[in-house]
């Protein structure tokens, strides 16, 4: 599928994941974007040595920096991370100095589309199983 087939009408769900080899370590992190039934898109990113939740920040800011390529209107972002997912819809507060930034940089992306939505899923959820497969490759590819 090319870029920019994303109607108005239409929903883009990316689904999201972070890792890390211990806590902190060193991380990545991976989307999955998927328009229907069909995956369209997917990428992975080395991070360095981060935490798992700024791997999953992380996740969720690539993503939508993709996403500007595909629509502006409607998207659902879909991540395992219960903590990220609560924290961006405002249902817990966060702690953190450093994952106050990445949120902060999580709503300067949301402002670019018409409508973002974000909902935490199983890790059992065959997208997110692939993005997770997609971090495990990226940081194999790192360190073997």
């Amino acid at each position: 599928m090319r870029k920019n087939l994303i109607k108005k009408e239409d929903v883009l769900e990316i689904y999201t994941d972070g890792a890390a080899r211990s806590n902190p370590g060193p991380g990545a992190c991976a989307f999955i974007f998927v328009k229907g039934d069909e995956v369209i898109y997917s990428d992975s990113k080395y991070l360095g040595t981060v935490t798992n939740n700024k791997a999953e920040y992380n996740a969720v800011i690539e993503a939508l920096k993709k996403a500007v390529e595909y629509t502006r209107w409607n998207v659902r972002v879909y991540s395992d991370s219960k903590l990220i997912i609560n924290q961006i819809n405002g249902e817990w507060r966060i702690k953190e100095e450093h994952l106050k930034k990445l949120y902060d940089e999580v709503m300067r992306c949301k402002g670019r589309f018409n409508k973002v939505e974000f909902f935490q899923v199983g890790r059992t959820n065959r997208f997110i199983e692939e993005a997770d497969k997609l971090c495990n490759q990226c940081l194999n590819n790192i360190y073997n």
